[in-house]
């Protein structure tokens, strides 16, 4: 029996918000990054923008109220912020790869220990490739965060030495936020930044089978 508790998504999701600063302009991916849009501080000054062409994206509408011609990129519906606007996709991916972004958070099938980024295919014949705009994304943000499960279903960490999976970007992953612990990548490996209570780093070591730096 472990003696520690999974965040949950929500969880999660508050975790990665409290890093995000005040003033940021952040993309959120499909996913379970969209919730972290409910939990941004209400100290904060955070402009959400989607890659369909918002900015100023608010969390997500009461029952009852959604507006599905106000969705974001997953096509969930989402609420506008006063001063939010709606602008072509060819101007939403202008900001994308400009540079304009200040950090994307995106999902995640496996992350290297030194931030290289696999989370459009698993390359398994008859998968469904999912490209979007995270390529864009991972290369064009100031910074990229990973919000995902540490382990896949069949108990794998998907924090690796080196990606099996078709790879979205290289070294662009600077945080992995899972539901176990917070991680960063650099160029001489992981860095453990906190975990869960009662995970301890050798357990969590262990779980990843990498060395971690804390």
């Amino acid at each position: 029996m472990s003696d520690y508790t999974r965040r949950s998504k929500d969880e999660l999701a508050r975790r990665v918000a409290l890093d995000i600063h005040d003033g940021a302009i952040v993309n959120l991916g499909i996913g379970m990054p969209t919730l972290v849009a409910n939990h941004i501080p209400a100290d904060r000054e955070v402009i959400l923008q989607s890659e369909n062409g918002i900015l100023g994206m608010g969390p997500a509408p009461a029952p009852g109220l959604e507006d599905y011609d106000l969705i974001n990129a997953g096509k969930q519906p989402v609420t506008l912020l006063p001063g939010g606007a709606f602008f072509h996709h060819a101007d939403s991916f202008a900001m994308m790869r400009g540079g304009h972004i200040d950090i994307c958070v995106l999902g995640a099938f496996q992350v290297s220990t030194t931030g290289d980024l696999a989370n459009w295919s698993t390359g398994e014949p008859g998968s469904i490739p999912a490209v979007g705009g995270a390529m864009d994304l991972a290369t064009g943000a100031r910074q990229t965060w990973v919000m995902m499960d540490l382990l896949t279903k069949q108990g794998v960490s998907k924090v690796v030495q080196t990606c099996t999976y078709p790879l979205t970007g290289l070294a662009c992953v600077k945080r992995i936020y899972t539901d176990l612990a917070t991680l960063e990548c650099s160029p001489e490996g992981l860095r453990l930044v906190d975990a869960v209570p009662g995970l301890t780093p050798e357990a969590l070591q262990a779980l990843i089978g990498l060395p971690l730096a804390h």
